[in-house]
């Protein structure tokens, strides 16, 4: 009864927050109910059991998301402009209805959640909860699935990322002058009593470790529990992210250049690849780890070791280059 009581409570939630983003015209205001509509889908998700996907919403939606659309703000306005005062959202809200109602007819065929009669339960859930220990040695079969099992999807993500990125840099680039990316940010952080407040830069300075050794436990710890190389990059670039909002955009380009991020994110779909590669020299399967050991558990642990450690690397400079990419850009 509790938990049908929590469930109500965080749809009901969500339901509000989304009505509320579609009604208001202040984009600052829609950025922060944006972070509350993911925080609240991360504790759904966590209600759900499915710590890892809460991990990862937390981390993405409410955190770095979040981040990326304020930086995009300082560069327009921060209300919405009504260009065509004769428009009307009729069409659009009956294209929307009708989509969300042909979802909603859609779910009705889907098993309860939780049956243990459905197939997934029944084929695939069954098999991950009864092999993915004895043949890989991790406790954490998210991670043994995603890196393991589905090493082929998790490697197309990557690339996805990378894709994203450069697609990035491809439209927005970097190239804008260096008189106008050094202060721009920095600017913007004076009239609000950030940039040299002494509170906020002791704080940052006691957080920035404090969330590089969170992330690094998060990075090498996801065989073990909730984490891994999405989370953990993600985690990291907040870090170099906090001492650009409060150190300025050109401290941060000197602690991490864009030529090493660019190497980083290049690096990372490089080493999970060629972790593939490997196996195959040794006589297994693309992404097969077995082969990489004396022993399957332990050939297993390597090769999920060196492909997270590529995914870190990856999400972890992407991160960092779509921010310098928007914070970077002066004001048109």
């Amino acid at each position: 009864m509790i938990d049908i009581i929590i469930d109500i409570t965080l749809l009901a939630f969500l339901a509000i927050t989304a009505v509320a983003i579609v009604r208001l015209t202040n984009l600052l205001a829609i950025v922060m109910l944006f972070g509350i509509f993911s925080f609240l889908s991360a504790t759904l998700f966590v209600v759900m059991d499915a710590v890892d996907v809460a991990f990862t919403e937390a981390a993405v939606g409410a955190g770095i998301s979040t981040v990326l659309m304020l930086a995009t703000i300082a560069l327009t306005k921060d209300h919405e402009e009504k260009k065509y005062s004769s428009h009307r959202p009729w069409l659009p809200l009956a294209v929307v209805i009708a989509t969300g109602a042909a979802l909603v007819y859609g779910t009705l065929d889907i098993p309860a959640f939780g049956d243990p009669e459905s197939p997934a339960q029944k084929h695939v859930a069954t098999y991950y909860i009864e092999k993915a220990m004895p043949e890989t040695g991790v406790p954490n079969i998210v991670t043994a699935v995603l890196a393991s099992y589905r090493g082929y999807d998790t490697l197309g993500e990557v690339v996805v990322i990378l894709t994203a990125g450069i697609a990035v840099l491809l439209l927005i680039g970097d190239n804008c002058p260096k008189s106008i990316a050094r202060n721009h940010m920095q600017e913007g952080l004076k009239g609000k009593e950030i940039a040299h407040n002494l509170i906020l830069r002791i704080a940052s300075k006691t957080l920035i470790p404090l969330i590089i050794l969170f992330a690094l436990y998060v990075q090498f710890h996801g065989d073990y529990g909730p984490g891994g190389g999405f989370q953990a990059g993600v985690i990291m670039s907040s870090a170099i992210i906090l001492y650009a909002l409060v150190y300025g955009l050109d401290g941060a380009e000197r602690v991490i250049p864009s030529t090493i991020l660019r190497l980083l994110a290049s690096l990372g779909v490089i080493i999970y690849a060629g972790v593939g590669v490997v196996t195959l020299l040794l006589g297994g399967n693309y992404l097969d780890y077995s082969v990489l050991a004396d022993t399957q558990i332990a050939g297993q642990h390597l090769g999920i070791l060196l492909v997270e450690l590529g995914v870190g690397m990856t999400v972890f400079s992407i991160m960092l280059i779509i921010f310098f990419a928007f914070a970077g850009r002066g004001r048109p």
